[in-house]
């Protein structure tokens, strides 16, 4: 395990990069401890310049869990970060066929919220989080996790653990909704791409897509309530991980 400095580690070539725990001393649990620093680390997809891939590599990270799908990777492979493996973990994000043509920005919510149901309803995603979360539980530490953008697929599984760890839901939501503080930079980028190409009115239909909001992450954790009864549930019967292994990714989450 790896010790970090308490001040939060930014990347100039991944901007969501941050550790899970959050900054300062970690996030206070409901029983008075705290999470972990050090353990796990979010990030969007690893397009690193030379020294952002030494800071990881100085951070001893030994994993690497690309929740992309197989196109994303192919356009925008990970840079190799050195002493770490590289695990495809692929659970589906955005579908371009339903973003390419929004008309309004109810209609980019919408699809937002039916990505979010999907991660806890698909048995596809499922799966994945299972291995995801066993890896996390069972290998080499620390490990890092990341999709695109670092916030749907990435921000739904730093919540799961911030769950495990026993954060309280409110402080779970302002942790999710940093994505838009800290990757302003990046929307702004690519929000700009979308008003040369196709038109600045079309900004405010596609921002719906480039943020988090608390509507997207309450549309998991309602489908859960309704599947599953409680996130405990969810986690041994959804996703069939056994009460050892939650209870041994629990002990790596707290000091």
């Amino acid at each position: 395990m790896t010790d970090t400095p308490s001040e939060l580690l930014r990347l100039a070539s991944a901007d969501n990069f941050r550790d899970v725990a959050g900054p300062g001393d970690g996030y206070l649990t409901t029983d008075g401890r705290r999470v972990r620093r050090g353990v796990f680390y979010r990030s969007n997809e690893l397009q690193l310049h030379e020294a952002d891939a030494t800071a990881l590599a100085e951070l001893g990270v030994r994993a690497i869990h690309d929740l992309r799908g197989a196109l994303e990777v192919q356009a925008h492979p990970d840079v190799e970060v050195t002493g770490a493996d590289w695990h495809h973990v692929e659970v589906a994000g955005i579908p371009m066929e339903m973003i390419e043509g929004l008309r309004d920005t109810a209609s980019a919510e919408r699809v937002m919220r039916e990505v979010y149901d999907a991660f806890v309803r698909s048995p596809a995603a499922r799966a994945s989080y299972a291995t995801l979360l066993t890896s996390l539980a069972t290998g080499d530490l620390p490990q890092l996790f990341h999709c695109t953008a670092g916030k749907d697929r990435t921000g739904w599984a730093a919540a799961l653990l911030l769950e495990l760890a026993g954060v309280d839901r409110e402080t779970i939501l302002d942790d999710y909704l940093l994505t838009n503080v800290v990757s302003s930079a990046t929307r702004e980028k690519y929000l700009a791409l979308v008003a040369e190409h196709l038109g600045p009115e079309k900004v405010a239909v596609y921002e719906p897509t480039m943020v988090v909001e608390p509507a997207y992450l309450w549309t998991a954790y309602d489908a859960v309530t309704a599947d599953h009864g409680s996130m405990d549930a969810y986690l041994r019967d959804g996703l069939g991980l056994s009460d050892p292994l939650l209870e041994r990714l629990r002990e790596r989450l707290r000091t």
